[in-house]
């Protein structure tokens, strides 16, 4: 579980974040929406120790990053998992190359055992036989599944991604967020996803909370965001032709 509290962050002077608190559980997909430049980025990169917040508290499982020593963040860091909005894979290494980084740098497993570790996660992706591939030779799908296998190497304790549909077909983005999701039930994760799509609000939004001009307007459950009478909420969410539906399809029933 992942706890913010009364989060302040300004820049030049304008509040970007305004005294937001919320709960990041355990074993959920917890996502942050919100239209382009209402706060959900930067809440994000407070969380995950990017930048300072001028004020408030983001606790780990009863640790506060903010009161924590370089090494004391050296060590929360590898218990996190990153997911960057464009999969951010190295172009001079193979798949299986890539997935290993994190484990050649953190690990204290033998070659073999660190091998066996990254092929094991390429295979929970469903990517075997890839392992010998260069990122310009598969797909963005394909990426996308192997920047999972990446962040999920070091088996950590919280998974954080930026976008993760960013540039997917729906098809595809549908795939990734399953994963994601099935991934995060299966090691019992705090999973946060920074996200603008509607779709994977209504597939995979176990926690909500809605950002608005750097305050958090709303919080609930993919179920609840049909229902909810909050009119920015709903301006933002409606725009997606799915959302319209299942709320036109309840009303009837």
């Amino acid at each position: 579980m992942v706890e913010v509290k009364h989060l302040i962050k300004s820049f030049d002077g304008r509040i970007v974040i305004n005294d937001v608190s919320t709960v990041f559980e355990t074993g959920k997909t917890n996502l942050i929406i919100g239209r382009s430049g209402s706060g959900k980025t930067v809440l994000l990169k407070n969380v995950i120790g990017l930048i300072k917040p001028d004020a408030g508290e983001i606790i780990f499982d009863g640790r506060n990053i903010l009161k924590m020593n370089k090494h004391e963040i050296l060590l929360l860091r590898r218990e996190m998992g990153l997911l960057f909005q464009g999969s951010a894979l190295f172009d001079s290494m193979t798949v299986l190359e890539n997935v290993m980084f994190p484990l050649d740098m953190f690990s204290k497993e033998t070659l073999r055992g660190r091998r066996k570790r990254a092929v094991s996660c390429l295979e929970r992706v469903d990517l075997s036989g890839t392992y010998d591939l260069y990122p310009s030779e598969i797909s963005g799908g394909m990426m996308k599944r192997a920047a999972i296998a990446r962040a999920i190497a070091l088996q950590p304790r919280y998974l954080f991604c930026d976008e993760p549909n960013s540039g997917l077909d729906p098809k595809t983005a549908l795939i990734i967020d399953d994963l994601i999701h099935s991934i995060t039930k299966e090691y019992g994760m705090t999973t946060v996803i920074n996200t603008h799509d509607m779709n994977s609000v209504i597939n995979i939004g176990e926690n909500i909370i809605f950002i608005k001009d750097g305050i958090n307007e709303w919080s609930g459950t993919k179920e609840q965001v049909i229902r909810s009478e909050n009119k920015s909420l709903a301006d933002f969410i409606f725009a997606s032709d799915l959302l319209r539906k299942a709320k036109e399809v309840e009303a009837k029933m």
